[in-house]
C-alpha cells in the first residue's frame, strides 16, 4: 500500500472471512481501569493502534508497569493510583485517552501537562473541565479557553451535591468523569453524584463505560440516561483477566460491504451478545436488505439475492445513538434509490475531523448532490452515468478512508489519500479489505 495514496477499482463481489481488530474504546477504557485497579489484570485481544500506543505509553510515563506477554496481550500491574505525580503527556488525537486522563489526573494530586496533534487542540474540554473544576480540581488552559493543551496541578477536592456535566457534545466526557469517581469518592468519602445536562448522546458508549466498571467492580447507580451515583467506599479491582471485543465501528465496513457485495462475508471477533452499541448497525443493514447471521463470536453479512442487483431503499434516519457507523451509511447512500438523510450527528463536527463538512465535500467528488447543517446531511445518489471518480481526502481522519473503500460499486474506482491515516484503529485495514473485494481489474485478469 502506498503511503500518499490507494486506487481502488470497481469491486463486483464481496466474499471470506476476516478478523476484527479489537475495539478501541474497549481497549483504552480497560487499560485505564486497570492501571487504576489494585493488583495486576492480564488483556487479551488489545487493539494495537495509534491510539492504544498513546494511552499504554501515557500510562508508562506515570509509573505503571505494563508488560507485553504476547501478541495483543499486556500485563497491567495496577496500583490504585499513578506513581509518577510529574508528567508531561503527548496524547495524539486520541480523544479515548485525553478525556479519561484529564478526569484521572485532575483527582491525582500531581502535576501535569496534557497535549497533542493540532487537531486534537481544536477539539472541545471545556464541559469536563467545567465539572472537574466544579469539585476543585486546578485545571488551566494553556491557549483557547475549553480546549487543550491543559495544566493540572494538585487541588482540594471537595464533593458538596450532584455534579452537573454537559451531554450534548461528547459522551466521552460524562465517560472520563465516571471512570474518574470512585478516586474522588476516596479522596472525599463522599458519593459521587453526576447529573447530565441536556441531551445524553451517544448513550451506548457510556452502556460500555458503566459494563466495564462494574466488571473491575464499581457498579454506578443509574437513574436513567440523567443521574449517576458511585458510592463513597467504590474501589476498582483487578477481574485478573479481561478479553477485548472486537471493534463495532470497524465491524461496520464489513457489514456493509457484505450487502454491496453480495456475500457472504464472515466477521469474527464480534457476536450477538456484544456490548458495543455500533452493534445496532447490522439492523440498518438488515433494513436496507441485508441478511445477518448472529452467532457468538461472529457476524455473517450478506444480500437478499431475491433483491441483490437492486438499487438500496432510500433512508431517513436518527444517527445520534451509533455517530461512527453512521460514517458507513452515509456512503451507502451512494446506492439508494433517492435522497438519504442522517440526523442528529452533530458530534460529527468535534471528531477526528469537522466528519459533516469532510462528508459533504468528499461525497459531492463522486458526483452525488449533498446538503448538510450543523447536526444533518442529506445525500442524494449520483444520476446514472454522472459517477464521477475522484481522490478522495481523508482528513487525518481513519474513518473517512474505510468508510470510503465502499465507493467502488458503482461504475468508477476512488484513489484514497492518505491511507495510511487508517492506523489510529485498524492499521492493516487495506489489506484485509483486498483479500475480500473482487474488483474488476481482478476479475479480468
Amino acid at each position: 500500500m502506498s503511503e500518499v495514496s490507494q486506487y481502488l477499482a470497481p469491486a463486483v463481489r464481496v466474499s471470506g472471512q476476516m478478523a476484527l481488530p479489537g475495539s478501541k474504546s474497549i481497549s483504552n477504557r480497560v487499560l485505564l481501569l486497570a492501571a487504576l485497579s489494585e493488583g495486576s489484570t492480564r488483556i487479551d485481544g488489545l487493539l494495537d493502534s495509534d491510539d492504544t500506543r498513546v494511552m499504554l505509553a501515557a500510562l508508562r510515563t506515570l509509573g505503571l508497569q505494563i508488560d507485553q506477554t504476547g501478541d495483543n496481550q499486556v500485563v497491567v500491574h495496577g496500583k490504585g493510583a499513578f506513581p509518577q505525580t510529574e508528567a508531561d503527556l503527548f496524547l495524539g488525537n486520541a480523544g479515548t485517552a485525553f478525556r479519561p486522563l484529564t478526569a484521572a489526573l485532575a483527582v491525582a494530586q500531581g502535576h501535569y501537562r496534557l497535549h497533542g496533534v493540532p487537531r486534537m487542540h481544536e477539539r472541545p474540554v471545556g464541559d469536563l473541565v467545567a465539572a472537574l473544576q466544579a469539585v476543585g480540581a486546578q485545571i488551566r488552559y494553556e491557549g483557547q479557553e475549553g480546549y487543550p493543551p491543559l495544566q493540572i496541578s494538585p487541588a482540594q477536592l471537595h464533593v458538596d451535591g450532584p455534579i452537573p456535566i454537559q451531554g450534548n457534545v461528547s459522551s466521552q466526557f460524562l465517560t472520563a468523569f465516571l471512570m474518574m469517581a470512585p478516586m474522588l469518592a476516596a479522596r472525599t468519602g463522599r458519593d459521587v453524584t453526576l447529573e447530565v445536562q441536556g441531551e445524553l448522546i451517544s448513550q451506548p458508549y457510556i452502556a460500555i463505560t458503566l459494563q466495564l466498571m462494574a466488571r473491575f467492580g464499581v457498579t454506578v447507580q443509574q437513574d436513567g440516561w440523567q443521574r449517576f451515583t458511585v458510592a463513597a467506599d467504590s474501589r476498582y479491582v483487578s477481574p485478573n483477566a479481561v478479553a477485548i471485543e472486537g471493534d463495532a465501528s470497524s465491524a461496520s465496513y464489513f457489514l456493509a460491504l457484505g450487502l454491496l457485495g453480495q456475500g457472504p462475508l464472515q466477521i469474527n471477533g464480534i457476536g450477538k451478545d456484544s456490548i458495543q452499541g455500533d452493534i445496532a448497525f447490522a439492523q440498518f443493514i438488515e433494513r436496507l436488505g441485508g441478511k445477518i447471521t448472529y452467532q457468538e463470536q461472529s457476524l455473517i453479512a450478506e444480500r437478499e439475492q431475491s433483491i441483490a442487483h437492486q438499487p438500496l431503499p432510500a433512508f431517513d434516519e436518527d444517527f445520534n445513538l451509533i455517530p461512527d457507523a453512521a460514517m458507513t451509511a452515509a456512503v451507502l447512500a451512494l446506492y439508494a434509490d433517492g435522497p438519504c438523510t442522517l440526523r442528529n450527528i452533530g458530534s460529527w463536527r468535534v471528531k477526528e475531523t469537522d466528519r459533516i463538512h469532510a462528508m459533504h465535500t468528499e461525497l459531492s467528488k463522486l458526483g452525488a448532490v449533498v446538503e448538510s447543517g450543523a447536526d444533518w446531511i442529506r445525500i442524494t445518489p449520483p444520476e446514472p452515468g454522472k459517477w464521477q471518480t475522484a481522490q478522495i481526502a481523508t482528513y487525518d481522519d481513519h474513518r473517512m478512508a474505510m468508510c470510503f473503500s465502499l465507493a467502488v460499486f458503482g461504475p468508477v474506482g476512488v484513489t484514497i489519500l492518505d491511507p495510511g491515516c487508517v492506523s489510529k484503529t485498524f492499521p492493516d485495514y487495506f489489506a484485509v479489505y483486498n483479500t475480500l473485494v473482487t474488483s474488476t481489474q481482478r476479475e479480468a485478469s
